[in-house]
C-alpha cells in the first residue's frame, strides 16, 4: 500500500504541476485561473492515486502467481 501511495502522490503532483503550467502559461484563464488549476489539479490526483493502487495490486498479483 505505501507504493501505491508513493506512486498516487507523484501522479497527483505531476498532473497537478503540469495542469497548472498548461493553464498559466498557455490559456492564461486570468480570472477562474485558482479554480481551473485547484479542479485540474484535484482530477490529475485522483487519477494519479487510482492508477497507483492499480499498479500496487497488478504487482502484488504478479509477485503471488511467481511463487
Amino acid at each position: 500500500m505505501k507504493s501505491a501511495l508513493i506512486n498516487g502522490m507523484m501522479g497527483g503532483f505531476m498532473g497537478f504541476l503540469m495542469s497548472f503550467l498548461l493553464n498559466y502559461f498557455i490559456f492564461a484563464l486570468p480570472q477562474n485561473i485558482a479554480l481551473g488549476n485547484g479542479m485540474s489539479g484535484l482530477i490529475s490526483g485522483f487519477m494519479g492515486g487510482f492508477i497507483g493502487v492499480m499498479i500496487h495490486i497488478s504487482k502484488e498479483k504478479n509477485a503471488a502467481q511467481s511463487r
